[in-house]
């Protein structure tokens, strides 16, 4: 196994910088494709969120991979290698197995324990599937990964340490208040009806808003959300659904606005805003905002830090780099619009902290908040699920990887015993069926005795740390054929029952 990820989250980079980075549908499957047409890269895989973007590979090189899935991300995200490189992070081998199974359970989420995660990581997978960049590592990383992530919602509290980004994000805005006291009697306005969005109308719903408005571009989308948020036994909600050209005449009569959509440009604009709320934007004082301040750092950096985890490196570049968070300052007067920002790139124009009577909370403020965020004990065993877990699978790869070699050995050692079996039947043509097949049981029981406890023992070896080379050595001592193990390997990974859970 060789599996290297390169990536950029909401822990090593700026908004600013995820915005700009964020891949389309298509241009994920295009990144694929020119990884696996690269030529250190053998599987793909990309991971790609709203505070998220992972490039996963198998490489039989490191410090090429590195470069080439670096230079490949820049290429497809839009943002030059330069400004890219110092909010890269790499993890390489079991570290990068580590981190994938620490994102499935939530602990490296925006809030902690969120679990919309998995299906995001499944996602990964289809599409890494259906253009067959995916190949028997990536197969087994990402079902794997998704059987950690459910093990530990299952196992532990972890949902109780965090909450969904909604939840949060409606806890940010009430401002210390009790969510269902300050959403009671409201009226929301929802924009976009996909996942997040269907997930922030039901959010509403059950904290107790009065009517929720759903805006979207297929109207159809949005009439299906209002007849899911009716069918609740759970809410009295009032619902309806409009065209994204009637949002204008919503925001007059919207209390709360939840904005998720796929949208490149700005679905509400800052003087769209002002002109709701019946204000003038130009009067409206600028209040002073932090600084986001990136760490320097750059790809050899990252390397060293992956290979040799020297205090040196990592102080000249971290995997995560250290950085400040730019959090508008908000208006402190009465809260007369509540705007949530979900999406990635942002829907809502951040000049709307501007606009006295407006709160915005989007994904960057969210990220400051959820810093501090009280973390539960189930989050310690969480991540010792997660360590157990990393273990298995590094012996379960190393111990696959010794397979082939082991069937290859026992089919040749088959071939022997047919071919001397053979040279018997012609120099004692006169022996009977029951001599000559008693002849053959013995000398199979004598070649199964003499393989047994090296390919026992071999495959123990094998399953442990260092223990790859155990293989190689098999292949050895047997003067095994390299295109046979090959061959073996080939049909394990064709095999069409293989990974189905």
């Amino acid at each position: 196994m060789s599996l290297l990820v390169v990536g950029l989250s909401h822990r090593s980079a700026p908004v600013s910088v995820l915005e700009r980075a964020s891949l389309a549908v298509e241009t994920q499957a295009k990144l694929l494709q020119d990884t696996l047409a690269a030529e250190p890269a053998t599987e793909a895989a990309v991971l790609a969120t709203c505070n998220r973007i992972e490039l996963y590979a198998d490489v039989d090189k490191f410090h090429a991979g590195v470069a080439e899935l670096s230079t490949l991300l820049a290429q497809h995200s839009g943002v030059g290698l330069e400004e890219l490189t110092p909010y890269l992070y790499v993890h390489y081998e079991d570290r990068a197995v580590h981190h994938l199974f620490s994102v499935a359970c939530g602990l490296d989420s925006m809030v902690v324990g969120e679990g919309q995660i998995l299906g995001q990581i499944k996602d990964a997978l289809a599409r890494g599937q259906e253009l067959h960049t995916a190949g028997r590592l990536l197969n087994d990383l990402f079902q794997q990964a998704l059987r950690v992530g459910k093990r530990a919602h299952s196992e532990t509290g972890i949902d109780r340490a965090g909450q969904s980004l909604v939840t949060f994000g409606l806890q940010q805005l009430a401002a210390g208040a009790a969510p269902e006291r300050w959403a009671a009697g409201k009226r929301a306005l929802v924009i976009g009806a996909g996942s997040m969005s269907s997930l922030a109308a039901a959010t509403l719903a059950r904290t107790g808003v009065a009517d929720i408005v759903v805006a979207n571009r297929t109207r159809s989308r949005a009439d299906r959300l209002v007849e899911i948020l009716q069918q609740g036994d759970d809410t009295a909600v009032c619902a309806r659904a409009v065209e994204m050209s009637a949002v204008g005449d919503e925001l007059t009569r919207a209390d709360i606005v939840v904005s998720c959509t796929g949208s490149t440009g700005l679905v509400l604009t800052a003087d769209a805003l002002a002109d709701a709320l019946g204000v003038t934007l130009d009067a409206a004082p600028e209040r002073p905002a932090v600084t986001v301040t990136p760490a320097p750092a750059d790809v050899d950096q990252h390397a060293a830090w992956v290979e040799n985890g020297s205090a040196a490196a990592t102080q000249a570049g971290r995997a995560t780099a250290l950085r400040r968070v730019t959090v508008p300052a908000q208006s402190t007067g009465p809260v007369r619009l509540a705007l949530l920002d979900l999406a990635m790139p942002r829907d809502i124009d951040g000049a709307a902290h501007r606009i006295d009577g407006v709160r915005l909370v989007d994904i960057e403020s969210l990220a400051e908040a959820s810093a501090d965020a009280p973390m539960a004990a189930d989050v310690d065993r969480v991540r010792t699920i997660v360590s157990d877990e990393v273990a298995a699978f590094g012996a379960a790869q190393r111990a696959a990887h010794v397979a082939p070699t082991v069937v290859a050995l026992r089919t040749m050692a088959a071939g022997v015993v047919a071919g001397e079996i053979a040279r018997l039947d012609g120099r004692l043509p006169d022996l009977d069926e029951k001599q000559r097949a008693e002849i053959t049981q013995t000398v199979r029981r004598v070649v199964d005795k003499l393989l047994h406890a090296p390919t026992v023992r071999v495959k123990q070896l094998a399953s442990e740390p260092g223990g790859a080379g155990y293989a190689d050595a098999l292949r050895e001592l047997f003067d095994l054929d390299p295109q046979t193990v090959a061959a073996v390997s080939r049909a394990d990974l064709n095999d069409p029952n293989r990974g189905r859970s």
